[in-house]
């Protein structure tokens, strides 16, 4: 066994020593980078999330088919109807528009009324009963 000179192994002990500090280390700061439209897109989540609700509201269903079609009429309603909420549902192997969240059926056949001037295959549903 070769013995090391104290110089080389002071040396050897203190580089030791640095690298050891060095990789067990923490810096302590915490630097969190988000995009923007993080936050915009859990916000439209969450109303999408709220308007989903499927315990005691009535809807209208306006549309029932694939998805580009679904989409598109989506868009159209919302454009048209700024106050009432919408949503597509799939539903296999269909997707479904439903709008509205109506606590009354009253307040849904109203609506319906006028919805079937724009959509006549429209209906209205209760789900989940």
């Amino acid at each position: 066994m070769k013995i090391f000179p104290r110089m080389k192994f002071f040396f050897l002990l203190l580089t030791l020593l640095f690298l050891y500090q060095k990789s067990f280390s923490q810096d302590g700061k915490v630097n969190v980078s988000q995009d923007p439209k993080f936050e915009q897109l859990l916000n439209e989540k969450r109303k999408i999330n709220s308007s989903i609700t499927i315990n005691d509201r009535y809807k209208i269903q306006i549309f029932n088919g694939d998805t580009e079609s679904s989409k598109k009429t989506l868009l159209d309603f919302k454009r048209d109807n700024k106050n009432i909420d919408a949503t597509i549902v799939f539903s296999t192997p269909l997707y479904k528009v439903w709008v509205g969240n109506f606590k009354t059926r009253i307040e849904a056949e109203k609506n319906l009324n006028d919805l079937k001037k724009k959509y006549p295959n429209a209906f209205l549903i209760k789900p989940n009963k």
